[in-house]
């Protein structure tokens, strides 16, 4: 699915950068030649970027997420490569097929003058009413974000499946006999020595049992050399509530210990439940260095290209509004149980795997879209020096591509939705809802306005952070790349 997002990118970058050059007057291999030195080069300044954001999940130090990360970036890389080699030379072959105009543009065109296109209206709009449009987008926004604050990181159990599955048929029956801690019990691990007191089982046992929240517990089963003993501690509350979570703290923090010191024995505490809880916390912990290590190296590679101070931060700002955005969406349906008849779901905690996944595919998408946008942009800057015309050329002529791109991405991440899993669910709606947000919310409306109220401001860079930065260029050369692909056709 990230090979085929960033595929349906990077190809329509190009493709459209083609059309405008072969319309405009260039030949075919002169459109080619100039769509790969701008769209060519943001698509292979994206792509690495989006790499950067997926291997950054190698810092978590989670093995089963080192998979993923090395395998999703090795399929943007392909597809990064694909779209810089193959794609150009079909472009050579099919070109002018491609670059051909529709019939409703040459009718428009042998009638009158083209009618001005929904992005440029747009875009009109957007410079007349700046402030209005930045106020809207980042209300927008903030409002979705805000049930993120209330996320809780966790492991759904069989309680949230559909009652069609008999997954959630025996757990029903399980709890209904039994309690609702009865699928997931924690397995309490004793290690005897040779010189304990027969009477610290019993012990063991009593504190286990008179610890608040726990429904019962099994008797000891000892090992066969009699120096490990483990026991069956079942809460009264279901695997993936908090007061499970709750519990299991407790028990690792005040009451296990204090039996230790009584009987001179090594109490430790495992299973299913508490090994879920073990991975939330260790995703929980290392998520914000995981987060501030590719928003950093990301900004980097901005300031480097765009030459400008401002715009890695508004980058990095819209796109963790982006994803804040889009969790505080899940919560509201997955946790708070919002809308949750038309999902088939009840509230529960988050995956706690999500988040991690989210930020990772999430920020390589929108800087795909912000590399795109702010390179058209800065082209114009480039040329003319008028901040005003510059956004209004990038979003009249990269509006139509990005929200075609994630339309796409959409209608992708949106079938997911229909399965049974939950965790499915999460995925698909999390990603559907931030594509959308950022394609047509942040870089449609916030963006777009944003820069108009910064105006030059937004190009910005001290001189001596100027002189000390390398030089990369991202936008098309002034000068030409041969003398025969600059000849007049």
């Amino acid at each position: 699915m990230i090979g085929l997002g960033v595929g349906i990118d990077y190809a329509l970058f190009i493709v459209t950068r083609f059309r405008e050059n072969y319309r405009g007057g260039a030949s075919v291999p002169q459109a080619t030649a100039r769509a790969m030195d701008t769209a060519g080069r943001a698509v292979l300044f994206a792509g690495a970027t989006v790499i950067l954001a997926l291997l950054g999940q190698l810092l978590l130090g989670v093995a089963f997420l080192d998979g993923l990360a090395v395998s999703s970036a090795l399929a943007v890389l392909t597809t990064m490569l694909a779209a810089l080699t193959v794609l150009p030379a079909l472009l050579s072959r099919f070109g002018e097929r491609i670059g051909q105009p529709s019939r409703r543009s040459r009718r428009q065109r042998a009638a009158a003058a083209p009618r001005p296109t929904v992005w440029l209206r747009w875009s009109h709009l957007i410079a007349r009413h700046p402030w209005q449009g930045a106020i809207a987008g980042l209300a927008i926004m903030l409002t979705l974000a805000v049930p993120a604050l209330s996320l809780r990181l966790g492991a759904s159990d069989a309680g949230n499946d559909p009652t069609s599955l008999t997954t959630r048929n025996a757990y029903d029956l399980l709890a209904k006999g039994f309690g609702a801690g009865f699928s997931g019990p924690l397995q309490v691990v004793v290690s005897l020595p040779g010189t304990t007191d027969p009477r610290a089982l019993p012990a063991i046992t009593n504190a286990l049992a008179d610890t608040r929240d726990v429904a019962s517990v099994s008797p000891p089963r000892l090992s066969p050399t009699g120096r490990t003993a483990v026991l069956n501690v079942f809460p009264r509350s279901s695997p993936q509530s908090a007061a499970t979570t709750n519990l299991v703290l407790r028990l690792r923090e005040s009451a296990l210990p204090r039996v230790e010191r009584a009987t001179a024995t090594t109490i430790l505490v495992g299973g299913t439940s508490a090994t879920q809880i073990d991975f939330t916390h260790v995703l929980s912990t290392k998520l914000p260095l995981f987060i501030a290590v590719v928003v950093i190296l990301s900004a980097l590679l901005l300031l480097v290209v765009f030459r400008s101070v401002v715009i890695p931060l508004q980058a990095a700002v819209m796109n963790l509004l982006s994803i804040g955005a889009s969790l505080g969406t899940i919560v509201a349906v997955f946790q708070w149980g919002w809308l949750g008849s038309v999902f088939n779901v009840k509230g529960g905690p988050i995956e706690a795997f999500l988040p991690v996944i989210l930020f990772a595919i999430v920020f390589g998408l929108s800087m795909d879209y912000e590399v795109f946008i702010i390179s058209r942009i800065h082209e114009e800057w480039s040329r003319r020096r008028d901040p005003v015309a510059a956004v209004h050329h990038g979003v009249a002529s990269t509006g139509r591509v990005i929200t075609a791109a994630a339309a796409i991405m959409i209608c992708v991440f949106l079938s997911f939705v229909f399965g049974d899993l939950r965790a499915l669910k999460l995925f698909g709606l999390s990603l559907a809802s931030a594509v959308f947000l950022d394609a047509f919310v942040v870089r449609s409306l916030l963006l777009p306005s944003v820069l108009q109220l910064l105006g030059a401001r937004a190009w910005w860079m001290p001189q001596w952070l100027e002189r000390r930065v390398p030089h990369i260029a991202i936008e098309h050369e002034k000068r030409p790349l041969t003398p025969a692909l600059e000849q007049t056709p």
